[in-house]
């Protein structure tokens, strides 16, 4: 059965249609006969009781720099819709937070993937604190002498923003290094939020898995290589992706937190290991469908809709 679906999701003109999700989730929609509405964040209201948007009907088509029609602008209300998508971009600052707010009055009325209540209670670096037996030795602390001692205990660390993104702002730092206090000063003025630390793990010079899970269940993963000469592995900063089965690890990682991802609407969710070790769950605006499909030969775009359309059914 056809479903309307809204995305909401950063501007569409730039996308690189060979590498974003959300273009690869909005093309098998229109493959599957659902109808497409796009709006930016900025563009979604609370009006008098109602969660409306401005944006417009959506056509997508896997052509370079000719990837999408738009219909007219006009305003709709959300409630109309059977799914919205909250697709944009972290960082998770409070403008985010507004949206999973507003986004979570459609409750019992739109579907809304990933559930914005759980988005927001579960942000990337700090879910994984439920499961301190499967993440490295860490710390997310704003006082300067918590982080010393981390690292004082544990060597070699990982320093970065609690909610940023993107491999942005992460510094390794060596337990000789004397940069951490000018570190600490910098971050402690752009914003009053804390730090994450973690121990550093050396296995990252062979990659940073992120394996992709649907509604619960690992679908597949890539390996994301460092650039030399870097220790972060984002594709945003340089990392090369590379094709990688799924260990008997990363299935007692998914098999640990699959049931909790499934019970809070989770649907689409990456998670991030390095050797043994889980270091972040995404659940924001995860990436990784096109490479994943590329290399595995499977459509992980399909398995989304499949169980949403399972959901909405």
């Amino acid at each position: 059965m056809p479903l309307s679906v809204a995305i909401q999701m950063d501007p569409i003109g730039p996308i690189d249609i060979e590498a974003d999700s959300t273009f690869r989730i909005a093309e098998e929609a229109q493959a599957r006969g659902h109808s497409l509405f796009y709006y930016t964040p900025d563009r979604l209201a609370y009006v008098e009781g109602r969660i409306v948007a401005r944006g417009w009907p959506l056509e997508v088509r896997r052509v370079k720099g000719d990837h999408a029609t738009l219909g007219p602008e006009t305003e709709v209300d959300l409630a109309d819709f059977d799914v919205v998508w909250l697709r944009q971009d972290p960082p998770f600052d409070m403008g985010y937070i507004t949206t999973t707010h507003l986004l979570d009055r459609l409750r019992g009325k739109t579907l809304v993937v990933n559930d914005p209540f759980w988005v927001r209670n579960y942000p990337e670096k700090l879910l994984v604190l439920d499961f301190p037996d499967l993440t490295p030795p860490t710390a997310i602390a704003r006082d300067l002498a918590t982080l010393r001692a981390f690292r004082d205990r544990h060597g070699d660390i990982i320093l970065k923003p609690l909610y940023g993104n993107g491999g942005a702002g992460v510094f390794k730092l060596a337990h000789s290094d004397s940069n951490l206090a000018s570190l600490h000063e910098l971050f402690s003025g752009i914003n009053r939020e804390p730090l994450i630390v973690q121990k550093f793990l050396p296995d990252v010079s062979a990659g940073d898995k992120r394996v992709i899970l649907v509604d619960g269940e690992p679908v597949g993963a890539i390996n994301r290589v460092p650039a030399s000469g870097e220790t972060r592995s984002n594709m945003h900063v340089g990392g090369r992706p590379e094709k990688i089965a799924l260990s008997d690890r990363d299935r007692e990682i998914c098999d640990r937190i699959g049931p909790l991802l499934r019970e809070k609407g989770q649907i689409f969710v990456g998670i991030d290991v390095i050797g043994q070790w889980l270091t972040e769950i995404n659940v924001t605006s995860p990436t990784g469908i096109q490479e994943l499909e590329r290399f595995d030969g499977i459509n992980v775009a399909e398995k989304i809709w499949q169980a949403i359309e399972a959901r909405c059914a």
